[in-house]
């Protein structure tokens, strides 16, 4: 890594210091602020950490300009049209492709750690059936470290390891029995034979009195949108992650904080909400009313699932999910519903309307991955926990990178104090009664 300096001066006192610039592999130069304070005692401002780098990482690279996305280097196209989810989990995980041997060995490691202990069962009962299957997912996948106390030193290497398969294998049981439990149907076993998607569909939706055919282009399409899913640098909830595993906390419990993140409607809850848009919009007639609302800065109106925070061009992903979104609804969904003529009329009107290419207000893959899951049957209120079942595999690759940096502490951001300043307590019976 290639070092320079950018010298500060403060004028008021004369003091200046010279920091570190250090150059990654990609992407802009990062100043090193590590001694900033020491030295000069000054803290640095940035709220919501917008220009700030939290970490080195060799796992996600973004380029929101060019529309950019790499996965250990690879970019998003190549795996989306010729990998796997379980391919690009073990990539995340180990940092290169697996050869032959290892693809093997890993994916019957993931299979064979599917199934979760029959005591937590128990736990689902504690819920109403009408729960949001995210609290569920949040209380059940952090009691894991009840169960599995043979993966909790986060210190040995193979405890992290065995850590690891067991949250990738067991999420996608977890989630099935949280949407088995909001519908009433008894729970299903995973079943080996099948692959990590085609798994979880079966165990959404089988029932034990009939035979359950798992259709290849759904199964597809849930791997494309999980490999789309599974990592994007160090956002909301990933940094959750990280910042609970600066404690040394147990990866069971870093993994929760990363779902409860994950379910603000900011955050994982935005192709629930593209849904929701579409449904208060109703009708395709009803699309340029809605458009010049969404144009007026007075009007709350939003157009969601459109632009991205970080992506100044087409958001690369949305660009992959949308050809699988025609393809699903062509082949799996009804022609001539309303819902779906409404969703495919919005992203063609958006994409040609001048204010919309202005401002890069592109469809986005939450657009997409929305359309394909309510095609697939999967209830609204389940888009964020699917979005979880991928994201997985990134929160833990990036846990695991943290823990093994050596230059890793518990995190502790500081801030502006703009509260009352040093004043003396009064007793309560001296005490003005107008204040």
């Amino acid at each position: 890594m290639k070092k320079d300096t950018l010298t500060i001066k403060d004028n008021s006192t004369g003091k200046s210091i010279e920091l570190p610039v250090r150059r990654g592999t990609l992407g802009p130069p990062v100043v090193d602020i590590t001694r900033f304070y020491r030295e000069m005692g000054f803290f640095t401002f940035d709220p919501g950490f917008l220009s700030t780098a939290s970490c080195r990482s060799g796992i996600t690279y973004i380029d929101g300009d060019d529309g950019v996305l790499l996965y250990r280097g690879y970019p998003i196209e190549q795996l989306a049209e010729k990998s796997t989810f379980i391919e690009v989990a073990y990539l995340m995980l180990y940092g290169d492709l697996p050869n032959a041997k290892q693809m093997d060995t890993f994916s019957h490691l993931i299979r064979t750690h599917t199934m979760i202990n029959e005591s937590l069962k128990s736990f689902y009962n504690g819920f109403y059936h009408d729960a949001h299957p995210m609290a569920v997912m949040v209380g059940v996948f952090g009691s894991l470290s009840a169960f599995y106390h043979d993966s909790l030193d986060i210190r040995d290497a193979d405890h992290r390891d065995l850590a690891a398969l067991r949250m990738i294998a067991k999420m996608p049981t977890i989630a099935a029995a949280s949407y088995k439990h909001s519908v009433g149907e008894p729970f299903v076993y995973p079943k080996n034979s099948l692959g990590y998607c085609g798994n979880l569909l079966h165990m959404m939706f089988s029932v034990p009195s009939e035979d359950y055919e798992i259709d290849p282009i759904a199964e597809r399409a849930l791997d494309l949108i999980f490999i789309l899913h599974a990592d994007h640098e160090q956002n909301a909830s990933t940094s959750t992650v990280r910042l609970a595993g600066s404690s040394s906390a147990n990866p069971f419990a870093c993994v929760s904080s990363g779902i409860t993140a994950l379910w603000g409607p900011a955050h994982g809850g935005a192709n629930e909400a593209v849904l929701n848009m579409l449904e208060e919009i109703g009708d395709a007639k009803n699309i340029s009313t809605y458009l010049d609302k969404a144009k007026d800065k007075n009007d709350s109106f939003r157009l969601m699932g459109f632009g991205h925070r970080i992506y100044r061009e087409y958001d690369p992903r949305a660009k992959i999910i949308r050809e699988m979104c025609h393809e699903v609804l062509k082949k799996l969904g009804n022609e001539n519903d309303p819902f779906f003529e409404l969703a495919l009329k919005l992203e063609d009107v958006a994409l040609n309307d001048d204010y919309f290419k202005e401002r890069s207000l592109y469809p986005n893959v939450d657009f997409y991955s929305g359309i394909i899951y309510r095609v697939l049957g999967i209830p609204t209120n389940m888009f964020t926990v699917m979005f979880a079942v991928a994201r997985t595999v990134g929160w833990v690759a990036q846990w695991m990178e943290m823990i093994s940096d050596p230059d890793q502490r518990i995190a502790r951001p500081r801030q502006i104090y703009e509260g009352a300043g040093i004043r003396d307590y009064v007793p309560l019976d001296k005490r003005n009664s107008d204040t």
